[in-house]
Order: C-alpha cells, then structure tokens, then sequence
C-alpha cells in the first residue's frame, strides 16, 4: 500500500557536491525523495544545457515545494512540476527554447520538458518516460519534446506511480486520486559536480 505522499516532492535549495569522478562529463544529478522511494536523475548539460539550468533554477528556488506529479498515464508518462494537490497552477518563469533536436530520444527511463502546442512554451512542467514514446522525438510529427537527462536509479519507482488510480478533476484528466496527490515534506537534491495524437495515442505531455 503507498503512503498518501506518493506523488510529491518538494525541493531542496541546499546544493551537495559529488566526487567529479563519480558523474559522466556534462551530468548534473537530482534525487527526488516520494513515500514510493527514491528517483535519481543525471541531466545532461550538455546536450540540453537550456532544459537543465531551468529545471536546476526551479529546483534552486523552492519553486516545487508542495508541488505534485499531477498528470498520470500507464505505459506513457507521469507529469509534474507545476501544480498543488489542490490542482492549482503554480506562476512560472519565462519559458524556454525547445532543445528536442539535441539527439535524445524520448526512451523509457528518460526525463522531458512538457509544453504546449508553441514549441517554445516549456516551462517548470516535465514529464518521466515510462515506455519508448518516439511519436514525441523531434521531427516525428512536429518538433517533438525536449528530453534532458535520465533515471539511473528508480525506475521502479516511477512504474509504482503510473498505476496509481486516477480521474478528472475540473478540466484536468489522468489526475491522481486522493489521497496520492497530498502534499507532505518529501525532497529534490542537486549533487552538482564542477495535444491528441491520432490512432488513439496519449495526448501529448502539456
């Protein structure tokens, strides 16, 4: 049985340093702290350098305190990143520029910046791949969804949280049910070294 905290985290502002030897050259990890375990993601700055500051700058900030994974899919994704349990839309930063022509595909176990139509709308939402979704990859159908790093530890985690039981709430579909989407003092550390698809596919991650 989960605890009532499973889709939640809450950002730490706090930065710990890794041995330099211990990450790949570019890699920044994040370890999200959920009631379900632990998820340890490497973003790559190098390849998407835009996508991995703004989510390191959101981190930094406090701004996903009390914030939950909001948007859930079996054998597609869950979301986050921008919404309270009581499904109200946080304020955001400016959004940023679409790096999905960086290369990196929207592979099972890979990190990606949600966004709206306007490919250029990504803000503080993203999304975690639980299944190969290329239909989102750039140039499949348009310029795709910008995936900027990957679980290395945790994936089974982040299966738990996709069958969590879910429904509508207001305009909002594939939302976790109460109580998993209450928020309580859970984490996100930086160890810092040096719309619908046809065919009946999932709507895109926005």
């Amino acid at each position: 049985m989960f605890k009532r905290t499973l889709v939640t985290f809450v950002a730490l502002c706090s930065l710990t340093a890794m041995a330099p030897a211990a990450l790949a050259a570019g890699e920044t990890h994040v370890m999200l702290t959920t009631s379900a375990g632990n998820i340890e993601l490497a973003l790559d700055s190098q390849k998407a350098p835009v996508s991995t500051k703004n989510f390191i700058d959101y981190v930094n900030s406090g701004y996903y305190n009390n914030t939950v994974f909001h948007r859930v899919i079996p054998g597609f994704m869950v979301q986050g990143g921008g919404f309270t349990a009581d499904m109200q839309q946080k304020t955001t930063n400016a959004p940023i520029k679409n790096e999905a022509d960086n290369g990196l595909r929207n592979l099972r176990g890979t990190i990606s910046m949600a966004r709206t139509a306007d490919k250029d709308s990504a803000t503080s939402q993203f999304f975690l791949n639980v299944a190969d979704n290329a239909f989102l990859d750039h140039g499949q159908r348009d310029f795709g969804y910008a995936v900027f790093g990957k679980i290395v530890k945790g994936m089974d985690v982040v299966d738990k949280i996709s069958q969590v039981p879910t429904g509508n709430v207001g305009p909002y579909q594939n939302v976790p049910s109460k109580p998993y989407r209450d928020p309580v003092g859970q984490s996100a550390a930086i160890n810092h070294p040096s719309r619908s698809l046809a065919g009946g596919r999932p709507a895109f991650p926005s």
